[in-house]
């Protein structure tokens, strides 16, 4: 099943969506007290901002996507990357019971989702997993700041403007990253048995060059969509022209991580909620 981030919209996602700090991981780390010994799955994996940096954390990290685009350019930063413990699997959500299938008694330390779950259906996928994991393991899911013409500040509502202008349309949609989506996930996550269900924002700010901003918006645009290469400056020039003038442009970014944790058998421990700021990040 394609999503549209094929094509040249997979090499914008590769080049210019933003990564995970660190703090993010160590969170998870923390949380399911991660070892070389563990396995853990990026679901929706991309491009691999958030699976490369796990494999560092953990013996074997897999990464599932059902773009094949995606997953070609995963695998290539991996192996420039020195990467050589990542796995990278053609699948969608629903593919999970067979991944824990061909996993076979060592059970995965982690599913983490990160920027991906408003695509799968998260509820049943919650249900999976929660038979997957290993004792003490659990789901993350990790919302990577809203989109650059989501936020609120002047030089984003004027690119908002003009994206809803070129693309006829009303950009509401929060990917998965408003307070809205957090609450949905976090009940849907005691529904299915996770219990220590918490979350962690992690704000930091990030400086943008027009060039990366540009990039950005074509990772987000499915391909049937995107410009033309031979349209693309137009497309830049349309959009700088909307901006306040400036050589670059300042993102707010708030990385939520939700997490929830699989019980020890009859420990008699209840669900229960909770949130956590993180630091913020230098």
């Amino acid at each position: 099943m394609s999503l549209g981030f094929s094509g040249d919209v997979a090499e914008f996602y590769a080049e210019y969506r933003r990564g995970y700090p660190p703090e993010v991981i160590e969170v998870l780390r923390e949380t399911f007290a991660l070892t070389p010994d563990d396995t853990a799955l990026d679901l929706g994996c991309g491009t691999g901002q958030l699976t490369l940096p796990l494999a560092a954390r953990v013996g074997h990290v897999v990464g599932l996507d059902p773009e094949p685009d995606m997953l070609r350019l995963a695998r290539r930063t991996a192996e420039r990357h020195g990467v050589a413990n990542a796995l990278w699997v053609l699948g969608a959500d629903t593919d999970v019971p067979a991944l824990g299938a061909l996993l076979g008694p060592r059970r995965p330390a982690l599913a983490a989702i990160g920027q991906a779950l408003h695509w799968m259906r998260h509820e049943q996928l919650f249900a999976g997993l929660s038979a997957l994991l290993r004792t003490g393991g659990g789901v993350a899911v990790v919302a990577n700041g809203a989109p650059a013409w989501q936020q609120d500040s002047a030089w984003s509502r004027a690119l908002r403007g003009v994206l809803e202008e070129h693309f006829g349309t009303e950009l509401k949609d929060s990917c998965g990253t408003a307070a809205r989506d957090r609450e949905r996930y976090a009940a849907a996550l005691a529904a299915a048995g996770f219990t220590d269900v918490r979350h962690t924002e992690i704000r930091y700010a990030e400086t943008l060059t027009f060039d990366r901003l540009v990039g950005g918006v074509c990772s987000a645009v499915p391909e049937d969509l995107l410009p033309a290469p031979e349209d693309r400056p137009a497309f830049a020039e349309y959009i700088r022209r909307a901006l306040p003038p400036a050589d670059t442009f300042t993102e707010d970014v708030r990385v939520s991580v939700l997490t929830g944790r699989i019980a020890a058998p009859d420990t008699g421990t209840a669900p229960r909620t909770g949130t956590d700021t993180a630091a913020p990040r230098p």
